[in-house]
């Protein structure tokens, strides 16, 4: 009796443990949802990382699989920022690109937990160059 009251349990922590081995492999983002980016980060008190990108973009694609994967910068980023991943032409992605001036893909927006701007670039980079914006929009305040 006792066994089949442990299996479950059992269960459930594998599979949690295997959801969070999946986390490992990159960058946490938040999908298409601005509104709940703001949110999580007012509960947590950090930034909000954007990856504004296009489907059509190639250097939004190599962005994904190959920075936003490498393991020191999925550390930094996923300890530091509520990140999010924006589709900039479906849902609310046209209205905010409007709002936030973007013009090209990639466009990564650094934001304070109240949705203010604090840091900008836009077009591909790599493990070291993204490490290195983060850091600095870190050190930031907004305007």
């Amino acid at each position: 009796m006792l066994f089949v009251v442990l299996m479950p349990i059992i269960s459930c922590g594998q599979s949690v443990k295997n959801d969070n081995a999946k986390n490992t492999n990159g960058i946490v983002f938040i999908e298409n949802s601005w509104i709940e980016a703001l949110h999580q980060a007012q509960l947590q008190n950090k930034y909000i990382f954007v990856d504004a990108y296009a489907t059509w973009c190639g250097p939004c694609t190599l962005l994904k699989n190959t920075t936003f994967r490498d393991k020191k910068v999925a550390e930094f980023y996923n300890q530091n920022f509520i990140n999010l991943s924006m589709d900039m032409e479906r849902g609310e992605g046209p209205d905010l690109a409007n709002q936030w001036g973007i013009t090209a893909y990639p466009t990564l927006i650094v934001f304070d937990s109240n949705g203010k701007p604090v840091f900008g670039t836009m077009g591909y980079m790599g493990a070291k160059d993204l490490l290195k914006f983060g850091k600095q929009a870190l050190s930031k305040t907004a305007n």
